[in-house]
């Protein structure tokens, strides 16, 4: 599991980057993005919360996907989600695997609502979740080369599924989804369509793992996920890479280091600037972050 304000620089990435030209309003709307970010390990703030914490704040992010594992401590999450908090910082509990579109896949779904549902009830109004992130990436699932298209029925139902159980639980439901999800096709119980249409419309909010180390490619990869967004209302989060891959150097900026794609990064919100449909940066992810080379 893994797995952009006019000549405004990412307000979450500023390490010393000055915002020209942006009157209060801008401000204020760039404000309203999200500046996110996955954390695939919780333990790290078992281990060290002021210090995941003060990273976390040195980036000026205000929302995280935080892993749920169930055999941490609640009071552990309980204790991150409330200093977080006071830091503005919104958590959204994080869970997810390609298997999960199996036959019997929707039970470990089932399972994380089931957690979250107890953990929401034991929790004081500081300490609760804000929202559900799912990363599935049924692509990896096994049946996909075989059966793909029983493999995105499955996949829909599994977020419908999802999504009724975040409405029971009141979170708002959001997915990681990628790039690429505009070249498939569906036809099946969920009607006809494009499945990257059908999941931005299915679900609150939908971050796009535009995984490229170019402005150009990045935003062209999310400009049809960007208009169907708008089409249906909702909104989306654009994803990038921080890690080192072996499928190739150009899917991350981890060999070009933060300041390059600090830059990169202000060109892709010129582009969506106004754009009411885009809501914002995700980078992947804290621990790559961390040690990436300024």
């Amino acid at each position: 599991m893994r797995t952009i304000v006019m000549v405004c620089v990412l307000a979450f990435l500023c390490t010393g980057i000055i915002t020209e030209g942006a009157g209060g309003a801008q401000v204020e709307a760039a404000a309203a993005e999200d500046r996110a970010t996955w954390l695939w390990n919780p333990w790290m703030f078992v281990e060290d919360e002021s210090g995941t914490l003060a990273f976390l704040a040195s980036k000026e992010l205000n929302k995280v996907y935080v892993q749920i594992d169930q055999e941490m401590p609640a009071d552990a999450y309980r204790s991150f989600i409330a200093e977080a908090g006071v830091q503005g910082i919104q958590i959204y509990a994080l869970d997810g695997a390609p298997n999960w579109v199996s036959r019997k896949g929707y039970v470990q779904q089932d399972r994380l609502m089931t957690w979250l549902q107890h953990y929401q009830a034991g929790s004081a109004s500081a300490e609760k979740f804000a929202g559900i992130h799912l990363d599935v990436e049924p692509y990896l699932y096994s049946d996909w080369a075989s059966n793909q298209a029983a493999t995105v029925k499955s996949y829909q139902a599994l977020l419908s599924r999802a999504a009724d159980n975040a409405a029971a639980l009141s979170l708002p439901i959001e997915v990681d989804m990628a790039f690429w999800f505009d070249e498939i096709s569906y036809k099946n119980q969920f009607g006809i369509g494009i499945l990257a249409e059908w999941v931005i419309a299915a679900t609150d909010s939908v971050t796009i793992m535009a995984y490229r180390d170019s402005a150009a490619l990045i935003g062209e990869f999310a400009r049809n996920e960007v208009a169907f967004a708008g089409k249906h209302g909702k909104s989306l989060v654009i994803g990038v890479e921080t890690g080192q891959t072996a499928e190739g150097a150009y899917l991350s900026f981890f060999e070009e280091g933060e300041a390059y794609m600090n830059k990169q990064l202000s060109l892709v919100q010129q582009q969506y600037n106004g754009t009411a449909s885009y809501n914002g940066i995700a980078v992947h992810h804290v621990g790559s972050w961390m040690t990436m080379k300024p």
